[in-house]
């Protein structure tokens, strides 16, 4: 089994790249939804304990995909607010060093 530190250093930038890429029309909005169905299947592969805390790159992660899933096509396309959310989501998924922790910006497990 993978542990959620591989998990999350792999996905997480996986995770960015999908988002910036359907941003910028380079996959379509089916690919975004297949690749959250794919890392729920791959997270229950995971070797995780329901007390283990978890840490602000996975709390980023997970509210990151949570919205992806939640929010309509368009929202995501269009609606300003949400993709500057997302996007220092991003950016700290990216980097952790070089962005603070968006505090406001906090998912849970599945």
């Amino acid at each position: 089994m993978i542990s959620v530190q591989n998990f999350l250093n792999i996905k997480s930038q996986q995770l960015a790249y999908f988002v910036r890429a359907f941003w910028n029309d380079r996959i379509v909005y089916k690919e975004l939804d297949l690749y959250f169905w794919d890392t729920m299947e791959e997270w229950s592969q995971v070797s995780h304990l329901a007390d283990q805390p978890s840490s602000q790159r996975e709390r980023v992660f997970w509210y990151v995909l949570h919205q992806l899933h939640f929010w309509p096509e368009q929202n995501l396309r269009e609606d300003s607010t949400l993709r500057n959310d997302l996007d220092l989501c991003v950016n700290f998924l990216e980097s952790q060093e070089e962005y603070p922790f968006p505090f406001e910006y906090s998912g849970a497990r599945p």
